[in-house]
């Protein structure tokens, strides 16, 4: 008389062949209506649901940056001729400068997937935009107290416009191999 431990095991067996054959199937159909009902992972919903986390990442990165290596050293007199590390400081300056621009970019788009963000930093795109040039000017060390002022600036209008929105931007200090990364 047969066991009932091996009858188990090929019910068990035969089960798991049916579902992995009916799921190979399923992968394998050309339907064109099926591909395109199937949603995806970054379809407009997805991006709109995280549209206030990825801003205030964004721009809080572009905030720390903006602090920590641009601000920061200036205050301390950092970027003033015949400073102490003054080539330095401003290399750092000239990434960090060129590390905001990217974020604050990003995070103006991030902004286009929520309404309300959306309409708070609108007007901000062209003072984002003037940091354009920004960097190349830092590196060089031309006219560092304008630069600075116009770094800190958009900084500060971005976390307000962000505050207002409902989304508020907190520093986050990238390190040195971010800003590197771009």
């Amino acid at each position: 008389m047969p066991s009932p431990v091996p009858v188990r095991r090929a019910g068990v067996s035969l089960t798991l062949c049916c579902a992995l054959l009916a799921g190979a199937t399923a992968c394998g159909s050309d339907d064109k209506e099926t591909k395109a009902a199937a949603p995806s992972a970054s379809s407009s919903a997805e991006k709109q649901k995280f549209a206030k986390t990825r801003f205030v990442a964004n721009a809080g990165l572009a905030a720390g940056a903006t602090y920590q290596w641009i601000v920061k050293p200036f205050r301390a007199g950092k970027f003033k001729k015949g400073a102490d590390g003054r080539r330095i400081a401003l290399v750092k300056a000239g990434l960090a400068g060129a590390f905001t621009y990217n974020r604050l970019k990003a995070a103006t788009k991030n902004a286009q997937g929520d309404p309300a963000l959306s309409k708070a930093v609108a007007p901000l795109t062209a003072g984002i935009d003037a940091l354009k040039d920004l960097p190349s000017k830092l590196r060089k060390g031309e006219s560092t107290d304008s630069i600075v002022n116009s770094f800190d600036g958009v900084i500060n209008s971005v976390k307000d416009a962000g505050k207002g929105a409902g989304a508020e931007v907190k520093d986050k200090v990238p390190s040195a191999g971010e800003l590197t990364k771009g």
